[in-house]
């Protein structure tokens, strides 16, 4: 029995996806919940599993094919046998392809054309109808190393090699993910739409680095997991957020819609560009809870498992340059929110107390914030409230 294998439900703003790669080639065994290839949307990357076992009897769609959700990109055969299949493979033929300018063109021919760089267009086909064939293609030679070299740069399997790069004056075109498209398009929109202001301030991380080492052993050992600094950041931000509920709002129309809960988003670096999931009532998350859920997430972001789930929602969201060695920058709201947390590398600096000049590790931290809701007075105490918490480590368990 042929089984179809459908692209999955869409989230309600996602059109259309990608297909990245397939595991599984036509005429190959296949046992269900296998992942049979990658879908790349503007927001995650999804695996598709087969729906049943059997032998993936035709692809319909290739790599990089757009794709919408319910769409058939191959089928299934529960009662084939892979050894059979694997050498005369049903597959549907799809049409001659016929390019813009030039003959009719082989499915078979334009495939292995599109690899080594070849013109189409520049073959004499020796096919009927004076179509190009395979034959007529590997038939030409690898003369046009611009053209190979071109067809490689644009779509590259890897990362942009910068030893090439960097020698002679090459230029290498790579086409951006769906995902790095829709971070550009948020941006853009945040600095659009949004009258964005910044203010900063400075902490004193001393008292958290002091707690942290005389509990970070204890802590492992109970919750098996590290006490980091992020724990220690998103309950400063929800304790500057409960004295400051409108940092905490977003904007819709002409309301202000003020929320009862608090979403943090965590900005988390991974191969495919820059995500933010979200902990969901990080109020009511323990400081190991905390760590753990970004400790998780860390590990999904790299390995491509952020789930739409993960991604969707937030009502606030923090930015952690530090750990690349920032020192100062100017974070950009992620919409519909109305403000972001940065923060930087703590770096030991000279810095006055009770008239002495001392040696402190200080942090500078910057509020981005939304100028049409958020006076300057909530958005410069909230991060007055964020500092002390931190100062002030104690504040944080005693919640005042």
């Amino acid at each position: 029995m042929l089984i179809e294998v459908k692209v999955p439900q869409l989230s309600e703003s996602v059109a259309e996806a990608t297909l990245l790669a397939w595991h599984k080639k036509q005429g190959e065994a296949v046992k269900r919940d296998e992942n049979l290839i990658d879908i790349e949307t503007d927001k995650v990357v999804l695996e598709l599993p087969a729906p049943a076992d059997g032998v993936l009897v035709s692809i319909l769609k290739g790599d990089k094919g757009i794709v919408v959700a319910g769409e058939v990109i191959a089928r299934i055969d529960t009662e084939g046998k892979a050894s059979a299949v694997a050498s005369a493979p049903v597959q549907e033929k799809p049409p001659v392809e016929k390019t813009k300018s030039g003959p009719a063109v082989m499915p078979s021919a334009q495939k292995i054309a599109a690899e080594k760089g070849i013109n189409t267009a520049q073959i004499q086909g020796s096919g009927r109808d004076g179509r190009v064939t395979k034959g007529d293609v590997l038939a030409q030679p690898e003369k046009s190393s611009v053209a190979v070299q071109k067809t490689t740069l644009q779509q590259p399997s890897a990362p942009v090699n910068v030893e090439k790069l960097l020698a002679g004056r090459p230029e290498q075109r790579v086409p951006m993910s769906r995902l790095r498209q829709r971070v550009a398009e948020r941006l853009v929109q945040s600095q659009a739409t949004a009258a964005i202001l910044t203010t900063f301030n400075e902490v004193n991380m001393a008292p958290v680095m002091e707690l942290r080492k005389k509990y970070q052993e204890r802590f492992e050992k109970e919750h098996g997991t590290k006490l980091g600094f992020m724990s220690f950041f998103v309950k400063a931000v929800v304790h500057g957020l409960k004295k400051y509920p409108v940092v905490n709002a977003s904007v819709d129309g002409t309301d202000i819609v003020y929320h009862g809960y608090f979403d943090i988003g965590v900005a988390v670096g991974s191969p495919r560009g820059l995500v933010v999931p979200i902990l969901r009532d990080a109020d009511q998350l323990s400081f190991a809870a905390v760590e753990k859920k970004i400790a998780e997430f860390g590990k999904k972001a790299q390995d491509g498992k952020l789930s739409l789930e993960d991604l969707t929602g937030g009502t606030f969201s923090i930015s952690n340059g530090g750990t690349f060695g920032s020192m100062l920058s100017t974070p950009i709201i992620n919409p519909p929110q109305s403000a972001i947390l940065g923060i930087h590398a703590t770096k030991e600096r000279a810095v006055v107390e009770n008239g002495q000049v001392v040696v402190r590790p200080m942090n500078y931290f910057a509020v981005s914030y939304d100028h049409r809701i958020i006076d300057g007075r909530e958005a410069v105490l909230f991060l007055v409230a964020v500092k002390e918490a931190l100062e002030d480590p104690a504040r944080l368990i005693l919640e005042i």
